[in-house]
């Protein structure tokens, strides 16, 4: 078993984005996912990107937003909603509502996503 302390929980930062590591690479053993909590402020966005060799699925938990996918496609995403990502399925996330955004990922095999945000707290 192992339990993380709220104090080795990091988070992963860019502007209007926080990205809190609740399970990866660095907190746990874990060889088989990454679950993460991410918030995203009103009118803040991620990028359109891929995963080479990772899955992920989303749970919307709070808010209503918009996903980015391939070719410039759009659909809403909205508390409650869930959604699975392919490896090297094309998507992000720009949150278009009125409250801040909330969802959680869960990344399968785990990636350590360091790379991806200017901010480490």
């Amino acid at each position: 078993m192992e339990f993380i302390q709220k104090k080795d929980i990091k988070e992963l930062a860019n502007p209007g984005v926080i990205s809190r590591q609740l399970l990866n690479t660095e907190n746990s053993k874990s060889q088989r996912v990454t679950i993460t909590e991410v918030h995203l402020e009103v009118g803040a966005s991620q990028p359109r990107h891929t995963h080479d060799a990772s899955e992920q699925i989303w749970y919307a938990t709070q808010g209503t937003g918009k996903l980015l996918l391939e070719e410039n496609q759009e659909r809403e995403f909205k508390a409650g909603d869930v959604v699975r990502f392919a490896d090297k399925d094309v998507h992000g996330l720009f949150n278009d509502g009125n409250t801040e955004f909330v969802y959680v990922s869960v990344t399968a095999p785990p990636m350590n996503f360091g790379y991806a945000y200017k901010e480490k707290r």
